[in-house]
């Protein structure tokens, strides 16, 4: 796809253009690649000659929300704003020069405002004022060469067209003959027409002009895109920011920072709502179904065991915090609660026919060895394939899978060997306060 569309809603700038490269298969790939990231760097490889052009490596749909939603086409992207364009682009370029040096940066480029090739016209005022003429004539003189200017009109049948006449494509790049057009000088009713060439009152030179001035919110931009390789995306652009708080920037420049990493903002504070209110209704949830805030707090406390074998499971295969794995530690919160729950119940279900303290908390445990390990082995094992995904949307499926899988693990082994424990000395606890209360009151009483 080359350029944008006719509609104006097209954010694509027209010197663009997409190439869509659809992989073999896995098993067909030559012996030294080894995963996607190897084929990017293969292509970024055999791009880096191609001189003039400057290249991003994306998924097609994901490129397209970032264009849309944040307006450019990066994982990150630096937005300089200030007052003169010649300053931000130098700042720009530093910018990116120090963006290189992050580890996981990769497509790292400053947006190019300037470069456009650009016929420049200049009237000489002082001369066009000398032979009477306005700098409104002079123009129009090179309008019409350049441009072309209406000479009538061609009727075939019905239709009509616009007659236009200019100089031939070859003879509006010559200088020369740009500079002999005639510009006619005004004259008295009954004088001979008289006309002097542009030439004495314009000059020409090609120069270099704007390529683009970009805008927002009423402000100058520019923009450094950046898409990151191999780490997280929040933990790079924690280390960019310190980078760019290091920098001493102009007065009246100022840096914002976009693309998916806005998503990634707005998430994160949408989670720092929804998982405090996801606890406090398990806690809620978990006090109706028992009845005791202590044995409700025992329950939970496998959320915390589950968070850290889901924390761990991350470090150790290498992924980095996502969101993602965090609805995949949510998920792990409400199995972890749910085989507490299970076994807290069989626990009160014992001491409920009588049994004593000890005897209940033996035999609940024995009872629910198996739902436990049953309930945990479902769903970790229904997460392997996720978790072991290479093919499309494993980016999004291994984080999920990771997190529940180590989670149960170290919840499972708390369920059946660390609550008992936890549930036998807290009634433990109560029975000595309770012993303690009667001994006193007894005293009170002789």
């Amino acid at each position: 796809k080359n350029g944008n569309a006719d509609l104006g809603t097209d954010p694509m700038p027209p010197n663009a253009s997409d190439t869509y490269v659809i992989p073999k298969p896995e098993d067909e790939w030559p012996a030294e690649v080894k995963s996607k990231e190897d084929i990017l760097r293969r292509i970024e490889e055999r791009m880096k000659p191609l001189i003039g052009n400057r290249t991003e490596i994306q998924q097609p749909i994901q490129m397209r929300f970032n264009e849309l939603i944040a307006g450019v086409r990066a994982d990150v992207a630096i937005k300089l704003y200030g007052d003169d364009l010649d300053a931000m682009s130098e700042q720009a370029r530093r910018i990116a020069s120090v963006m290189r040096t992050i580890p996981g940066a990769g497509d790292v480029s400053a947006e190019q405002t300037s470069g456009a090739p650009t016929f420049d016209v200049q009237i000489d005022r002082q001369a066009a004022g000398r032979y009477g003429l306005s700098v409104e004539e002079v123009a129009n003189t090179v309008s019409a060469a350049l441009g072309g200017r209406e000479a009538g009109l061609l009727f075939e049948g019905d239709r009509r067209f616009d007659v236009v006449v200019r100089l031939p494509d070859a003879q509006r790049d010559d200088l020369e003959t740009l500079g002999s057009i005639p510009v006619m000088l005004p004259t008295a009713e009954g004088q001979v027409a008289r006309s002097i060439p542009l030439s004495q009152v314009a000059r020409f030179n090609y120069t270099q002009g704007l390529n683009q001035v970009s805008r927002e919110n009423g402000k100058r931009m520019v923009v450094v895109q950046i898409n990151v390789r191999g780490r997280d995306l929040g933990g790079f652009v924690d280390e960019a920011q310190a980078r760019i708080g290091q920098m001493q920037l102009p007065a009246g420049m100022y840096t914002e920072w976009g693309g998916t990493f806005e998503s990634l903002q707005s998430a994160r504070l949408r989670l720092l709502i929804v998982v405090p209110i996801c606890f406090i209704a398990i806690y809620a949830l978990l006090y109706m179904a028992l009845g005791s805030f202590v044995s409700a707090a025992i329950v939970f406390s496998a959320v915390p065991m589950a968070l850290a074998g889901g924390v761990f499971a991350l470090l150790l295969r290498g992924i980095p915090f996502s969101i993602t794995a965090a609805v995949g530690f949510i998920a792990l919160s409400g199995v972890a609660v749910l085989n507490g729950l299970v076994m807290m119940s069989a626990i009160g279900k014992y001491r409920e026919d009588g049994a004593a303290d000890d005897d209940a908390i033996v035999g609940g445990a024995m009872e629910r060895v198996r739902p436990v390990l049953m309930t945990a082995l479902v769903a970790s094992l229904g997460f392997v394939p996720m978790a072991l995904a290479t093919g499309t949307g494993a980016e999004v499926q291994r984080p999920l899978a990771t997190v529940v899988i180590g989670g149960l693990i170290t919840s499972t082994i708390l369920t059946l060997l660390v609550l008992p424990a936890i549930t036998a000395l807290s009634m433990r606890l109560r029975g000595s306060k309770a012993q303690g209360s009667t001994v006193g009151t007894t005293k009170a009483q002789i």
